[in-house]
């Protein structure tokens, strides 16, 4: 076999149509062995002699896509100075571009022998773990352009790759749960008419399932267990994983921009699937354990903000290059349109504390490429002083867990949230008007995949996680959830009225908010989890997206009829640029116009504008907010002036009935457009209704009155 010395960068293996180029980061090993991997189990082994900067690396002429490789690094073991080197275990390439196969938990793939924590493990790991596969990196995308959709524009749809796709009626049994299903028609087709324009994918970077799920029949179904930041979840593919992840993931992507949709991942790059000193050793430890991990004090342990057993070491050159490499290779190669961070408030713990000058967020600053898609954090973690929502730099927008949390409490009768509810239904500016952002930096959601859905939320006061073999204690205990009266399933016709009721003031309220809407897969059609809020390990029909026939039972009309309410609110919102304002509200007349009406205002049910005690009232769980359309202020994308119609949104958060008086002198006649407890006769046109004339909200319920510009 011929080896040429090749290159230190890029790292990975890089295939140019001629052979393929090693390249792999290891200040602790002495020695590193790139092993080719063959079917019948054997392996040739090639030691890197060439290094640059801590970079073995050569080039094999002849190795072409779909070769399997991995990993030898042969050092010190020495847990007590955080060096875990152990030549006896293949290991993944960090940046491999593919992944294949899986673990099977064998006692190979551990440093250690069970039962021994202290003891060293030589059993050789490569018959028992995943490797690393070469792909062939050309592509023909055509005619295609990332959509570039600006966030004002912007509903979001939060999506398991599997979980959207495995029941769908209508897809190939052999495509069910692949990113090929992701570019059917049927599911293109289903998030166009909803009015989707990014599908936020949950995690799609190659992960592990632990060992403590495989062993109790369950599965890591979320994904957040990353061990290859490159590598598309080979779980997925429909065509093999062998590379061809990599093109089925690709053809979805180009399909998904042909219909104007963006592709948004939600990313792991907080911690790995290596987990804490009694993990396994697949790759980043057994390469160089000093350089990926933080370490407490005694080297032997990790430092945990993340509640998963390690997280990576920030202020480390080389992990901070491995996620800008990754980043950019995932806009570049495989042309995604923004990240969803996860757990991002970890990214930003350069040394203990969170700090938001960090290395990480200077880089993403002045990347030309990573600083032009979209930027997500979900701005948490475990650590210490870990909640960090409106704390983010101002390029970033974040998953806003305030906006969830008071909605929940409006909507459940909370006393004293009015105020608050104010601010979160008008973009957060308490939250982002400092530092210079707007209210697009607030993403608004009401459920996501960690919790409730919908349909639970109003159905359970409890979380019911047995499933998870945890005895309930796993998953969030306070979910401000309210059951309506009774606990999970029931046929009591007045319980079920009440909450799908509330399943539209939610949406309703979700679509009518200042700032980026995000639902969660399913919610539009009532899914249920029968009450688990965390399903993490259920890869099955308890997590899995119910798709609804016409036809069918009650139980899918009512699903069907619930989406038809999605999809109405979601086009109102997108027709209508008064509720996806680029800036805040100013509370005051909009300057070189004749209208003497302030861009909002905020009046009792009684019709009189709000004064501070009817904000701080503990009782007050009504109020009438009026948008006017003629007061926006940014112009249009040629500089014009943008003129809407105006609205009133009527909400009545009490347990009873509310007489709403239409305030005077904002316009002479209305016509009810949303009435979330009468949505069919809305649809069939609303009534009239004029300035002074009273109109009675039933108990929780959101109405929306509209007049002409």
């Amino acid at each position: 076999m011929q080896v040429w010395p090749g290159q230190a960068y890029p790292l990975g293996a890089t295939y140019d149509g001629a052979g393929t180029n090693f390249a792999v980061f290891s200040e602790a090993a002495q020695r590193i062995e790139l092993c080719l991997l063959h079917d019948d189990g054997s392996e040739t082994a090639v030691e890197l002699r060439e290094s640059d900067a801590f970079v073995r690396h050569a080039y094999l002429p002849g190795i072409m896509p779909g070769q399997r490789y991995g990993f030898r690094a042969h050092g010190p073991y020495e847990p007590a100075k955080g060096l875990r080197c152990n030549s006896a275990k293949l290991l993944l390439d960090p940046y491999a571009r593919a992944v294949s196969g899986t673990i099977d938990w064998d006692e190979a793939v551990y440093g250690y022998h069970f039962g021994k924590p202290e003891s060293r493990n030589d059993l050789d790991s490569a018959p028992h773990t995943m490797a690393s596969v070469v792909v062939n990196p050309y592509f023909d995308w055509g005619d295609d352009r990332p959509p570039r959709t600006d966030y004002h524009e912007t509903v979001m749809y939060e999506a398991h790759v599997k979980g959207l796709t495995m029941l769908h009626p209508e897809l190939p049994q052999e495509l069910r749960g692949t990113y090929a299903a992701l570019a059917h028609p049927v599911i293109i087709d289903h998030l166009r008419t909803l009015g989707v324009t990014a599908l936020e994918l949950m995690p799609v970077h190659q992960f592990v399932n632990d060992h403590r799920l495989a062993d109790e029949g369950l599965a890591n179904y979320w994904g957040y267990n990353t061990i290859g930041f490159f590598a598309p979840h080979n779980a997925y593919a429909s065509w093999g994983d062998r590379g061809q992840q990599v093109l089925e993931f690709k053809s979805a992507v180009r399909a998904l921009h042909q219909a104007g949709i963006e592709v948004i991942l939600d990313v792991v790059y907080n911690h790995t699937a290596e987990g804490n000193h009694m993990g396994p050793t697949l790759s980043f430890r057994g390469l160089d354990n000093v350089s990926y991990y933080r370490l407490t004090d005694d080297p032997r342990y990790y430092m945990d903000t993340t509640g998963t057993g390690n997280s990576l070491l920030m202020r480390s050159p080389h992990v901070l290059q491995l996620i800008m490499d990754s980043l950019r290779y995932w806009v570049t190669e495989m042309r995604v349109d923004g990240f969803r961070f996860d757990l991002a408030a970890t990214l930003a713990r350069q040394f203990h504390e969170v700090d938001r000058l960090s290395s990480f967020f200077d880089l993403v600053q002045q990347d030309p490429v990573v600083s032009q898609v979209k930027l997500i954090a979900e701005p948490w973690d475990v650590g210490e002083g870990g909640y960090q929502v409106g704390n983010f730099p101002p390029l970033w927008t974040e998953w806003n867990g305030k906006y969830r949390d008071t909605v929940r409490d409006l909507w459940r009768g909370e006393p004293r949230t009015l105020a608050e509810f104010g601010s979160r239904l008008t973009g957060s500016s308490d939250l982002y008007q400092g530092d210079g952002r707007r209210p697009l930096a607030s993403v608004n959601f009401v459920t996501c995949h960690d919790g409730f859905t919908l349909n639970d939320l109003v159905s359970y006061n409890e979380k019911h996680n047995e499933a998870n073999g945890e005895d309930n204690r796993d998953g969030e205990s306070f979910n401000r959830s309210w059951n309506c009266g009774a606990e999970g399933e029931t046929d009591d016709p007045e319980v079920l009225e009440l909450r799908a009721r509330q399943i539209r003031n939610f949406i309703a309220t979700l679509m009518l908010s200042q700032g980026v809407p995000m639902l969660s897969h399913g919610d539009e059609f009532g899914r249920t989890q029968q009450g688990n809020n965390n399903a993490y390990c259920q890869d099955n029909e308890l997590a899995w997206v119910r798709w609804p026939k016409e036809g069918e039972d009650g139980q899918d009309q009512e699903a069907l009829g619930l989406l038809e309410f999605v999809r109405k609110m979601v086009w109102l919102r997108r027709d209508h640029p008064v509720f996806r304002r680029r800036r805040f509200f100013h509370g005051r007349p909009m300057e070189g116009t004749h209208d003497e009406l302030s861009d909002i205002s905020w009046f009792t049910a009684e019709g009189e504008e709000m004064r501070q005690r009817d904000w701080q009232a503990a009782h007050a769980k009504s109020l009438t907010v009026f948008l006017n359309g003629s007061a926006i202020s940014e112009p249009g994308k040629r500089g014009e002036r943008i003129s809407d119609d105006s609205f009133l949104l009527l909400f009545n958060a009490h347990g009873e009935e509310k007489e709403f008086t239409v305030p005077m002198d904002h316009g002479r006649q209305w016509q009810a457009v949303v009435d979330t407890a009468r949505p069919e006769k809305v649809a069939e046109g609303g009534p009239k209704v004029r300035a002074g004339d009273t109109l009675t909200l039933v108990p929780r319920s959101l109405m929306v009155l509209q007049r002409p510009a």
